[in-house]
């Protein structure tokens, strides 16, 4: 199927999404934010209904789709004003991790929840002194006897406080070799030595962020994705970690993007709707070249940003996963760029109106930059495309 045109199906999927989402809306989501609480029904009603699961395994209460049917979900509550950041995290990080990598066990304890919303997994990589270099990592894991002890600290994890789970990136040492190698261990919320506490963020959102402590964490062999070493090569454990993690990195960079194409699309149409009725002087402010070429123009980055996404969503989904991380990349970046402007132009069409509680566009100013900053900046991307589809030296 062509990247360029959508099926009847994923029409069907984007419609009835449109219209969950238009049900609940910006207002609902402004409401729990007042109100200090989870969109938990809205999250519950995607669950019912086969959204938040429709990437993961048909066996497993799944849709048996894929990144792109998901990015599709995310992408219409987003444009209906009511988007759920934990998609990014539950189901297409997490659930895709183990879906792909995972123990049977481990597939049949975790996969039937992410699908149908009941439960929840956060995810653990960013820590204090490694910002975008996932090479210095200095959450460590050691083996005590059958058990694991797992040590390390995470800064900017979000949704711990909803998550039955957290998924954490730590690393252990190859005993060939004496280096440190990645490794992801499904952490329970309530483990004995799990800190956490909640970083305070001028950023409005339902998905809180927070710092996690982890002082000696007992885990069982069973918590590491995929089994132990005795697992078959390429199924998971000791010796696949990298692999699971970008397994996982590049799922959130789509849905990354999927999320700012989708506020950008609720700004614009905000912005489109008061310009169409907004008069000052004989004609609506629409009818001005200077408001309505950048909304146009807006639109139209919006749009190719889709594009990228698709194509990345389309690639992972065939299991390309080098061609898929380039396009995950560029789609991030168009899309966060898209969004940025997009919401800025938006604020700029309703002047004073576009600052106030009544439009809800002015806390989108500083929502929309989020997907510049996270999970990679746009300089990381840069620096990506500079050096593997470029081929330029690295400077680092």
């Amino acid at each position: 199927m062509s990247t360029l045109i959508e099926s009847e199906e994923h029409k069907a999927l984007r419609a009835a999404v449109a219209a969950l989402g238009k049900r609940y809306g910006r207002d609902y989501i402004a409401r729990t934010l007042a109100e200090g609480r989870h969109p938990t029904e809205l999250w519950a009603d995607a669950g019912k209904l086969g959204y938040l699961g429709v990437n993961l395994p048909e066996e497993y209460g799944g849709g048996g789709g894929g990144i792109t049917e998901l990015s599709i979900v995310l992408e219409e509550l987003g444009a209906a004003g009511s988007p759920l950041l934990m998609l990014v995290v539950s189901p297409a990080i997490c659930g895709t991790v183990i879906a792909r990598f995972g123990t049977e066990e481990q597939k049949r304890t975790w996969l039937p929840g992410l699908a149908d919303g009941t439960r929840l997994m956060a995810f653990g990589i960013t820590e204090p002194d490694a910002g975008s270099n996932s090479h210095r990592i200095t959450t460590t894991a050691r083996k005590d006897g059958a058990d694991w002890l797992l040590t390390g600290r995470k800064v900017f994890i979000s949704g711990v406080d909803m998550a039955d789970a957290v998924l954490i990136v730590g690393r252990t040492e190859d005993a060939r070799t004496g280096r440190l190698k990645p490794c992801l261990f499904i952490v329970p919320r309530d483990a004995e030595g799990f800190q956490r506490r909640p970083i305070d963020m001028e950023l409005n959102a339902a998905e809180k962020q927070f710092e996690l402590v982890l002082d000696d964490v007992r885990l069982p062999a069973e918590a590491l994705v995929g089994g132990g070493p005795s697992h078959a090569f390429g199924s998971g454990g000791e010796d696949a970690g990298l692999l699971q993690l970008f397994a996982g990195l590049n799922p959130e960079r789509i849905m990354t993007a999927a999320f700012a194409i989708g506020m950008g699309r609720y700004a614009l149409a905000r912005a489109v709707e008061y310009a169409r009725e907004r008069t000052v002087w004989k004609a609506p402010i629409g009818a001005h070249q200077a408001i309505a070429h950048p909304l146009a123009q807006a639109h139209i980055d919006l749009e190719l940003a889709r594009l990228m996404m698709q194509k990345a969503a389309h690639l992972y989904d065939a299991g390309d996963d080098i061609g898929a991380g380039e396009a995950a990349n560029m789609a991030k970046y168009a899309a966060a760029e898209a969004c940025v402007k997009a919401v800025d132009q938006s604020v700029h069409t309703l002047g004073g109106n576009g600052l106030t509680r009544e439009f809800g566009l002015a806390s989108l100013i500083t929502a929309s930059r989020v997907s510049r900053i996270a999970p990679v900046s746009r300089e990381m991307i840069l620096n990506y495309v500079s050096h593997q589809t470029l081929g330029l030296p690295k400077s680092y």
